[in-house]
């Protein structure tokens, strides 16, 4: 059912654009307008017949009345009583009035009560931008079962729903005990869900893609000087369906540090060959890595090519594989069919669209693969998997051996003679602070704080932050000839150091888990051992810091972060965190089955508009 233009308009001002957004338009609260016939506490509609009013210097109209319904004397205390009170509570007028009743002073009382003409009504209140009577009337001229019925839903969700907004005594019981009712809470976890389902399904767009032979990689995959994981081999199947589709494919590689993206990148472009493959990376030091890996492990007929900044001109041609930061988008590229991304949450929204831009070649659109170190949650990606497909790497191709311990200040003299053995030992450490220059608002150091310190007690430190023109300069230094970098979350994405075996994050109670887990996976590359203090002031740590402690699955990890921050605004990406829903909070059996009866509900409307 579609809502007339008019009403499209009036219910987008309160963010209803589809039947179920409107079904779950629930009322706050009521004002129940039943005459009760015995005396109670709360909201009251009752018949009075005034005996005597009494008007006091700050401004208050004391009125003595006797309560016919319930057959005893009452007072009724106006505060800020305007004139027409007066002229309404007259002595020997009978009248009926709602408003809350309490027992005080050895009477019953009802402060700043409401006249009522309709007697007997229960009148729903909701809390938006419309009136209550302007957004009940739409619910009556819309919701029906019939409608509810039509929109996928089945007859106990549909008749759950009627009975809310029926404004009967049972529809207040339902709306007031709504935490205490499991199946009715369920019911709407699920509607909520299942309409958010609908909305990205409606959201996605489907763009031609051109068809070209596949280059076979069985063989390269065969003598590459490691065995590549299963869910490697899985993902770059995933990879060559899509370029094997008719229609542009948009897929995310998501696992953790050291899972392997980089080989799923290679692997792709192989597949491409021989048509030219864009990679975009947010550092030209990742940039640099994996050129390298590029040419250390891709077959010899392969024209690799690495864009740095500055460069004015480019000569593309013959290029398989172009591999660059942002500088790549302001370079008129040759069409491709393949283009890749590493990280794309760290571009801006105005590389963002240039990256979009870049897919669109005519009538054609080039397939787009997303690579990313954060680990969402299963329940997410059942979600947003409606824009995009997912590949997951959760096996490692080494095991991990890192040490997640809480630092407070009694360990700090444990640490440092670690932190000394360490060095001596040939490995690296870096120490993460949460600000570059000292604030007042903060209980730790910043970075130029405490660098005194550190280059005081050890040879070869190396300081650097977001903000330092040469911080990539700086940390290719401290890669091949330091031991201890001074630095902030700089060093989240983008580098890979070997040595390294230590990280201490300083105020680690301010930060993400999934920022954690990113700086986390900085140590014990490769299979080596490797520790990550999580350093805090804090008299008892956190449950989420001990809970991330105790497990190394990114996956995991962003469950826990999950829990803690909620999704965010999943559909225009606006809010990074908080809550989207009202009630729905990201159960994965809930989203299974309403991502079932999504598919179905759609496929059920596709073969419908089928004419034979």
């Amino acid at each position: 059912m579609k809502f007339s233009p008019k009403d499209s308009a009036t219910l987008a001002k309160i963010g209803v654009f589809s039947l179920l957004d409107l079904a779950l338009a629930l009322p706050k609260s009521y004002d129940d307008l039943s005459v009760k016939d015995e005396p109670n506490t709360g909201e009251n509609t009752v018949l009075i017949e005034c005996n005597s009013a009494s008007r006091r210097a700050n401004g208050m109209l004391i009125i003595s009345a006797f309560c016919l319904s319930w057959e005893c004397e009452i007072k009724i205390v106006i505060f800020n009583a305007k004139s027409w009170h007066h002229s309404v509570f007259k002595i020997g007028k009978q009248m009926f009035i709602h408003g809350k009743s309490d027992n005080a002073y050895g009477a019953w009382q009802f402060v700043n009560p409401k006249i009522v003409t309709k007697v007997g009504e229960i009148i729903p209140k909701y809390k938006n931008a419309l009136t209550d009577a302007a957004t009940q009337k739409l619910i009556s001229n819309y919701i029906s079962k019939q409608a509810l019925l039509d929109e996928g839903l089945s007859e106990n969700e549909a008749e759950f729903l009627m009975q809310i907004h029926q404004n009967d005594q049972n529809s207040v019981r339902l709306v007031q005990n709504l935490e205490e009712n499991e199946n009715g809470l369920e019911i709407l976890k699920f509607v909520e869900i299942y309409n958010y389902l609908r909305k990205l399904k409606a959201k996605k767009m489907d763009f031609k893609a051109q068809i070209y032979p596949l280059n076979d990689i069985s063989s390269w995959l065969s003598t590459l000087p490691f065995a590549p994981t299963n869910d490697q081999i899985k993902a770059l199947d995933d990879i060559k369906a899509d370029l094997s589709s008719p229609l542009a494919r948009r897929r995310v590689v998501m696992g953790d540090v050291g899972s392997g993206k980089t080989l799923i990148i290679l692997g792709a472009a192989l597949l491409n060959y021989p048509r030219t493959s864009y990679l975009m990376v947010p550092t030209s030091i990742l940039a640099d890595q994996i050129y390298a890996e590029a040419v250390r492990l891709l077959p010899e007929f392969m024209n690799i090519l690495e864009v740095k900044g500055g460069e004015k001109s480019l000569n593309l041609e013959g290029a398989h594989l172009v591999i660059g930061t942002h500088a790549l988008l302001y370079h008129d590229l040759t069409p491709s069919n393949l283009i890749m991304v590493d990280e794309q949450h760290r571009f801006g929204s105005n590389q963002r669209e240039k990256i979009n831009a870049l897919t669109q070649c005519g009538e054609y659109r080039a397939h787009f693969v997303q690579f990313s170190a954060t680990p969402i949650p299963r329940t997410l990606s059942l979600i947003q998997s409606e824009l995009v497909n997912f590949s997951f790497l959760k096996q490692m191709p080494y095991e991990k051996h890192i040490h997640t311990l809480i630092l407070q200040n009694a360990g700090f003299e444990g640490f440092m003679s670690h932190l000394k053995r360490e060095i001596d030992k040939g490995n690296q450490a870096i120490i993460v602070y949460p600000l570059v220059e000292q604030s007042e608002k903060l209980i730790y150091q910043s970075v130029e704080e405490a660098a005194p310190f550190w280059q005081a007690k050890f040879s070869g430190v190396y300081v650097t932050h977001g903000r330092d023109k040469e911080k990539e300069e700086i940390l290719l230094k401290f890669r091949d000839n330091g031991s201890l970098l001074i630095t902030t979350t700089v060093v989240e994405v983008g580098i890979s150091l070997p040595r390294l075996s230590i990280i201490l994050i300083v105020g680690a109670e301010r930060m993400g888990l999934a920022s954690l887990h990113q700086l986390r996976g900085r140590v014990g590359r490769n299979g080596g051992e490797g520790w990550c203090y999580l350093y805090t002031k804090l008299k008892q740590a956190p449950e989420r810091l001990k809970e991330f402690a105790q497990t190394l699955d990114g996956f995991k990890v962003a469950g826990i972060d999950l829990k803690n921050r909620q999704g965010g605004d999943l559909l225009d990406g606006s809010v990074q965190h908080g809550a989207t829903f009202s009630w729905y909070d990201y159960e994965e059996d809930i989203t299974e089955r309403a991502k079932s009866r999504a598919q179905n509900f759609a496929d059920t409307q596709t073969s419908s508009e089928i004419k034979f």
